[in-house]
């Protein structure tokens, strides 16, 4: 009885029931009145007047379908108005009103359906709102990324760039001509991706599969890593995360140089030592002077060796910063004195021309290592008196500069010698790095750590060194250090 109960009610509240209701209504109407007006005077004008009858029957017959009319009209309005609600709020939806929602508070399938498209409507605001809030998110991370990150769809034009990327597609932009077109069959299909990474993308977007390379552009080395966009099998893209590695790539060559550079540097006095002192056990050697002679040869390679490891120490020491500094206010016209005339001696015997170039007013500074930089100018001008020359000349010069409002004391130490090739002159302060590879070694040739000391005493002193040279025209080196304390070059 009760399901019975249940079924009943729901279906009176249901627009079915109350459209049956409604019908059910009009017919009952129209039966009272039939019944009412009418039959009770049937039997007496169907025999006096039966034009009057039929007349009557028409009247009934309007008066019953006026009134039919009136109440479907009035049920299609109360079906229909909460249509035309839900069909402007779907209507505001469209076009991004997440918030609409749709005021029926009846209980029929019309109220069920307005209540299930409030709760649809509020999951899809839910969900819009955590789509952007995800896009956003990832907008931020792409954003705050140091690679560049480049998406491009099948057809190779670019869909979704990151700052970086940006930067990257316009600075590439530039080196289209300098690239060789005909060796990429897809050059012109892909037209959007930059010269360097077309190869990789159509390698990409033939295989479907992950795909890496380094790049050499610009005198730079880039690193890619490019990953194909798929949906439901069909590849649709590829996104490209790029890398600037030149400073990795370098560090890398460096490091491969300088386990050569040392092992070199050590095997040559080791291989000598060995040698000589295996002549000297087997008695090769006949005379005293021969004898004396290897020696000689001897003692200098094991100094040598000895300054190779002193050297080596001091640039770890340097390095770590555990090395020791005396700070204290320094003229350097007296520093610069006492190198030139610890030079000069051995610039006569090369036959090369040592001048000092001085101002009369004291170059002072505050806080300075007097011991470290007459290393500093000791290293630089060995350097020089080993590739100038005779007949040419080294000048050494100091005096006050004016670097942003700032007070600095300028030393210069210039030659007319061999210079450096321009290629080497990023790497001259590098440990081990030597940029004339082919010259012979002997007791007076350096270490390969004199000039990464030099860099290593200037950097403890808050200053600046720099260097300007070519092969054939000679080498100057400009040293910047300031006057005050605690101050330093931006």
């Amino acid at each position: 009885m009760n399901v019975w109960q249940r079924s009943a009610g729901k279906l009176w509240r249901s627009v079915v029931g109350k459209l049956w209701a409604t019908i059910m209504l009009l017919v009952v109407v129209v039966l009272l009145i039939v019944g009412v007006f009418l039959l009770q005077y049937v039997d007496i004008w169907v025999d006096t007047n039966a034009h009057q009858v039929k007349v009557l029957f028409v009247l009934t017959a309007i008066i019953g379908f006026l009134l039919s009319t009136f109440f479907a009209f009035f049920l299609s309005k109360k079906i229909q108005q909460p249509l035309l609600q839900l069909k402007g709020a779907a209507d505001s939806i469209s076009q991004g009103n997440y918030s609409t929602r749709v005021n029926i508070r009846s209980s029929d399938e019309i109220g069920e359906l307005a209540q299930t498209f409030n709760h649809m409507t509020e999951q899809l605001d839910k969900l819009i709102h955590d789509l952007n809030h995800e896009k956003n998110h990832l907008a931020s991370i792409l954003r705050s990324m140091g690679d560049s990150v480049i998406t491009f769809d099948a057809d190779g034009k670019i869909i979704l760039t990151n700052p970086s990327g940006h930067l990257l597609i316009n600075q590439w932009s530039g080196v289209e001509k300098a690239w060789q077109e005909d060796l990429f069959e897809s050059s012109s299909t892909f037209s959007e991706v930059p010269m360097p990474l077309r190869e990789l993308f159509q390698s990409v977007m033939e295989e479907g599969r992950d795909a890496t390379d380094k790049v050499h552009v610009l005198s730079s080395v880039w690193s890619v890593v490019m990953a194909p966009l798929q949906s439901k099998g069909v590849i649709r893209g590829a996104v490209a995360v790029i890398r600037n590695v030149t400073e990795e790539h370098k560090l890398e060559k460096l490091r491969r140089d300088f386990v050569a550079n040392i092992s070199h540097e050590i095997r040559t006095p080791l291989s000598m030592l060995q040698g000589y002192s295996e002549a000297l056990l087997d008695d090769i050697v006949v005379s005293e002077e021969d004898r004396k002679e290897l020696v000689q040869v001897i003692y200098d390679e094991s100094l040598r060796m000895g300054r190779l490891v002193n050297d080596f120490l001091d640039i770890a020491r340097m390095e770590a910063g555990h090395v020791d500094m005396n700070f204290q206010e320094v003229d350097l016209r007296h520093v610069l004195k006492r190198v030139h005339r610890k030079f000069q001696v051995y610039a006569k015997e090369r036959e090369v021309k040592l001048h000092a170039e001085m101002p009369r007013e004291p170059l002072l500074v505050k806080e300075a290592d007097e011991d470290r930089l007459e290393q500093v100018l000791t290293n630089l001008l060995d350097n020089a008196l080993r590739h100038t020359p005779s007949g040419k000349s080294i000048t050494i010069a100091g005096q006050l500069e004016q670097v942003n409002g700032s007070e600095y004391v300028q030393l210069t130490v210039r030659d007319e010698g061999q210079g450096i090739p321009s290629e080497d002159v990023p790497y001259i302060f590098e440990r081990f790095y030597k940029a004339d590879k082919a010259r012979k070694r002997g007791a007076s040739s350096g270490t390969g750590l004199g000039l990464a000391i030099v860099k290593n005493l200037i950097d403890l002193h808050h200053g600046r060194i720099v260097v300007d040279s070519s092969a054939g025209k000679g080498t100057a080196f400009t040293l910047l250090l300031p006057v005050e304390a605690h101050q330093s070059l931006s």
